[in-house]
């Protein structure tokens, strides 16, 4: 089992830049496929990025596309997401997830942390 903690929301302006930690405890980390979703006042949840267990493959929502990053220290059990050029539409809680190795689903999930852009 895994516990998340995400942090570094926060409030931005439009353009700006925000870059969210997630912290995850235990020893298994690494054999965690990462993601970190957003979902947004009247909205479905969305994936925005995953990350492979070594890191070296990713993936991004097309809105996000050039503008986000992510990226994970195994070392220090933390999935990091970076967001530049920060859009209104990009306001939304942000949370992050840990898939387990052989599963589908993603089974743990984070408390969020919210962003808000103003425009």
């Amino acid at each position: 089992q895994v516990q998340l903690v995400e942090s570094g929301g926060g409030l931005v302006q439009a353009g700006g830049s925000l870059r969210l930690s997630c912290a995850a405890s235990g020893r298994t980390f690494s054999s965690y496929t990462m993601g970190w979703f957003r979902q947004a006042p009247g909205k479905e949840r969305e994936v925005v990025a995953q990350i492979s267990r070594s890191g070296s493959s990713t993936y991004y929502a097309d809105s996000v596309k050039g503008r986000f990053t992510i990226s994970r220290d195994n070392a220090k059990n933390t999935v990091y997401l970076q967001m530049n050029d920060l859009k209104h539409e990009d306001t939304a809680v942000y949370y992050c997830a840990a898939l387990p190795p052989g599963l589908s689903k993603y089974d743990y999930w984070g408390q969020g942390t919210q962003v808000t852009v103003s425009s």
